[in-house]
């Protein structure tokens, strides 16, 4: 099996941010971003890392800014190491197919969520609305949604579900109205219009391939005074993924994402809080299968 990467140490250049899968260094006017195999769930990383992780969300994004760089232009410069500074060529069996320089923007803080069906967070929330239903409609995050909707139902539009960024624990939900309050409303509109062209751009991609993204985010930021796509985009780690073939509302669907180590956690009763369990081989290696199978389906 590949060996796991679970850190990174490029001492020529400062570490600008350690995030729960990648390692972020500065290099000035741009950042060198490495993806990792570390896996988190539930906001805390876990000690073991799923093997070639790293370069899956890498290709994946490469791929994703590539489809809809005619909707916005993205921080990518290169991908290539031979055309990294120098300093870094020495790093290419750690650096190739799993990083990516790009040029260093202002992020704007908040995460652009866009939800296609109704799982995850949405759909508890919706749980807790549904007896309090009048009129047949349950209004959340400012949208009224029908009362009769089943667990991963399709929604008959995609809405756009802001969350506030936050450094530790879980990023909150917020309605599109406090998004304008806090971000303005010129900057907030045009983030959603963006966010929204670009799902169903790379959704519609994605059901040619027999996938569905039932939802994702999107980070965005400055560069200068203009707006473009920053982080990831797509990834099993940043979207829910199902198979259109399998694809069956009223139910949680089988999906190519770290659900699987989700799962496992839950079945355990880990309270969520350190120590954090190790993950079993069988569990590593199922989550790897199915990192590789949405590449395979995607891409190829």
């Amino acid at each position: 099996m590949e060996k796991v990467l679970l850190k990174t140490e490029i001492k020529e250049f400062p570490l600008f941010v350690k995030g729960k899968v990648r390692d972020i260094y500065d290099l000035k006017d741009k950042l060198l971003i490495v993806a990792t195999d570390r896996i988190s769930a539930f906001d805390v990383v876990l000690p073991d890392g799923i093997p070639g992780k790293g370069k899956v969300l890498n290709k994946m994004s490469l791929f994703w800014f590539e489809l809809v760089k005619d909707l916005i232009d993205n921080h990518l410069i290169t991908f290539k190491v031979d055309e990294y500074p120098e300093e870094l060529h020495k790093y290419r069996e750690i650096l190739e197919g799993r990083s990516m320089l790009v040029q260093k923007a202002k992020r704007i803080d908040v995460e652009c969520v866009v939800r296609g069906y109704i799982s995850g967070s949405l759909w508890k929330e919706y749980q807790k609305e549904k007896d309090l239903a009048k009129k047949g409609e349950i209004e959340i995050l400012g949208y009224k949604l029908p009362s009769v909707l089943k667990e991963s139902a399709k929604l008959s539009f995609p809405i756009f579900t802001p969350a506030t960024k936050a450094e530790s624990g879980h990023d909150e939900n917020i309605s599109f109205e406090e998004m304008k309050k806090k971000f303005g409303p010129s900057l907030s509109e045009y983030l959603k219009e963006k966010s929204l062209k670009i799902y169903q751009k790379c959704s519609d991609y994605a059901e040619k391939k027999g996938m569905i993204i039932a939802d994702t985010k999107f980070e965005f930021g400055f560069s200068g005074e203009k707006v473009i796509l920053i982080d990831e985009i797509l990834s099993p780690d940043s979207s829910r993924f199902w198979s259109k073939q399998n694809y069956s509302p009223d139910r949680s669907q089988e999906s190519f994402d770290k659900q699987f180590v989700r799962d496992y956690l839950e079945k355990i009763n880990w309270n969520k809080k350190p120590p954090v369990p190790e993950l079993p081989e069988e569990v590593i290696l199922k989550t790897k299968e199915k990192y590789e199978e949405a590449l395979k389906r995607l891409i190829h």
